[in-house]
């Protein structure tokens, strides 16, 4: 039975209510640093994002695959380079999970003053797991009926809000546009951009679980976010500088701005609804963590970058041993914190606007090295460069940026605090296999006078290299070329562990005149196999059709897994799509 996919709405409203939550935050935050040209500043990220739907929706078109950054990474470079982007957005939805739950449950404590905001949080963080456990298509019921909620409430603020404006007029615009600025007009437009920026947080999600996504639904998430931030993020900056003055927007409704422009355009009433309405969409973010979250580390998983033990599934296909690592971990952040998650913003920006460039420089890639790969739409070379400029001019800014508490650390030291040991781990999952050769070395030199008790230790770790390295892979060769045999073998040696490597090329059963093709094809290969002694190379001749079809039968007649086998990147004329191999990987 095929799993059910996610139409353009349920996907849309995942990945839209983290970025949608941005306004929540970002009109205050923008106003702080560019003060009466933040809904300036707004637009350019607008303008920003449209680069990056280019770049999103060709690299996501031509590699299909869950893990966004890390997939782009990882089909056009090294493991090592794909794993850093992974890190990268792991810190960005730990951070994100954390920040809106804690969040939201200050929002409904303003409402519900009763309400113990810590336990809540964790409450939260709880729930929104078992829902993820439970199914993306359930979550995404849940997302839909949030997201819709979140726009209907910015609706009715904004025509209070204008009823307001044509009522009393713009009087205090005025005042505000004419306010003095401090330092340079460049300057505050600078640092406003960069705190903006933080407003797309969130656009990266849907390629995280683009396979859960019916076909031509990417591109379609990516379209509905642009707009929605592209309207709401400016549109909110212009009202709140047309109804609050700028010095109390900066002082006292930093945090809570949106409900106090309910407030003074409708009453209380339309204060709270705003209130309960950032406490759903702040909790549809930590949905939007969950779901992301448990793409990418499955597709890792998937790669041996973790343990195999994070595959197990429920009935419902649900990684729930990764749902429930994310949830430990975020409430033992939350709880270290104390519930001071602001120290959390330097991870949260620096990791999300690194994620972004890394995504461009996954862009680049795919154009030289892949050139051929097809693709549904194709981002211009001056459109890449400009975003990935944006993206570095808005990470100068936010490393630049004074922290609002005076003895709060710098982002930058709040950042390496959490990345530093999370890329260590990753490395360690690496270099396992040297790290056990290692100690298997120790404990042979240190207890060589205790065989007998030690020979238990030694032939445990023994098991575990060779359980690692018994894995056997596959190439699908169409050519019987020893330059492009030998960078497959450099590839396989740099970023697999394994001793067995199985070169197949499929023979076309309507072609008779293959006699001599083969006998050169043999040959590569015995030169490979001798080259490469620590790999036993196995070449394979088979008649029939390259396709997915031929791809599974291997699979399940080798008991190799897909994601094990590698192909050269297909022409223009490749009869099937990337994804429709089953995962099989880009490696020439």
């Amino acid at each position: 039975m095929s799993k059910k996919k996610l139409g353009e709405i349920s996907a849309t409203a995942i990945c839209g209510n983290d970025i949608s939550s941005s306004v929540l935050y970002v009109s205050a935050l923008s106003i702080g640093f560019a003060g009466q040209y933040a809904w300036i500043t707004l637009l350019i990220v607008a303008v920003v994002l449209f680069l990056f739907r280019k770049i999103y929706g060709e690299v996501v078109g031509a590699l299909p695959l869950n893990g966004g950054a890390y997939n782009a990474l990882l089909n056009t470079t090294s493991k090592r380079t794909a794993s850093l982007a992974a890190t990268l957005t792991i810190l960005s939805y730990m951070a994100t999970a954390v920040i809106s739950a804690n969040e939201a449950m200050h929002y409904l404590h303003n409402v519900f003053q009763i309400i113990p905001i810590i336990y809540a949080t964790v409450c939260l963080l709880l729930i929104f797991a078992v829902l993820t456990i439970l199914g993306i298509t359930e979550s995404a019921k849940v997302a839909t009926v949030i997201f819709f909620f979140h726009l209907i409430s910015l609706i009715i603020l904004s025509f209070f809000i204008s009823l307001f404006l044509l009522k009393n007029g713009f009087s205090q615009f005025t005042e505000n546009w004419n306010l003095p600025i401090e330092g340079s007009i460049t300057m505050a437009i600078f640092l406003g951009f960069s705190a903006s920026m933080l407003g797309i947080s969130g656009f990266e999600s849907s390629s995280n679980f683009v396979e859960e996504q019916k076909k031509g639904v990417f591109r379609k998430t990516l379209r509905n976010m642009w707009i929605v931030v592209s309207v709401i993020n400016p549109l909110m900056a212009f009202l709140a500088l047309s109804i609050v003055p700028i010095e109390e927007i900066k002082t006292v409704h930093s945090t809570t701005l949106l409900s106090h422009m309910g407030s003074l355009s409708a009453g209380e009433w339309l204060s709270t609804l705003v209130s309960i309405d950032a406490f759903l969409v702040l909790s549809g973010a930590v949905l939007t963590s969950y779901i992301g979250v448990s793409g990418l580390l499955e597709r890792m998983t998937l790669d041996r970058i973790l343990p195999q033990f994070f595959l197990k599934k429920n009935r419902k296909g649900s990684s729930y041993r990764i749902i429930i690592m994310f949830l430990i971990l975020s409430i033992s952040v939350l709880l270290i914190s104390k519930g001071n998650v602001g120290t959390l913003a330097g991870v949260y920006t620096i990791s999300f606007l690194s994620v972004m460039f890394l995504f461009g420089f996954g862009n680049i890639l795919l154009k030289v090295k892949r050139a051929k790969l097809p693709r549904p739409e194709s981002s211009t070379w001056i459109g890449v460069l400009i975003a990935i400029i944006a993206v570095i001019i808005a990470l100068i800014g936010n490393i630049m940026m004074e922290p609002q508490n005076e003895n709060a650390p710098s982002n930058v030291n709040i950042f390496l605090r959490y990345f530093i040991p999370a890329i260590i781990f990753i490395s360690i999952m690496l270099n396992r296999v040297a790290i056990l050769r290692i100690l298997l070395g120790v404990v042979i030199y240190i207890f060589n006078h205790f065989k007998e008790w030690f020979l238990k230790i030694s032939n445990r770790l023994n098991d575990s290299i060779n359980t690692i390295n018994v894995q056997q892979f596959v190439y699908f060769a169409k050519r019987d070329s020893l330059a492009i045999l030998n960078k497959v073998m450099l590839y396989i040696k740099e970023n697999e562990h394994t001793k067995n490597l199985k070169i197949v090329h499929v023979l076309d059963p309507t072609k008779s005149d293959e006699g001599e093709f083969i006998k050169k094809f043999k040959a590569v290969v015995r030169i490979i196999d001798e080259e490469y002694p620590e790999i036993g190379v196995e070449e394979v001749i088979i008649k029939g059709e390259f396709g997915p079809k031929l791809i599974k039968e291997l699979s399940d007649k080798w008991k190799i897994p897909i994601n094990f086998m590698f192909i050269a990147s297909p022409g223009d004329h490749f009869l099937f799509r990337v994804e429709e191999l089953g995962g099989v990987r880009l490696i020439i």
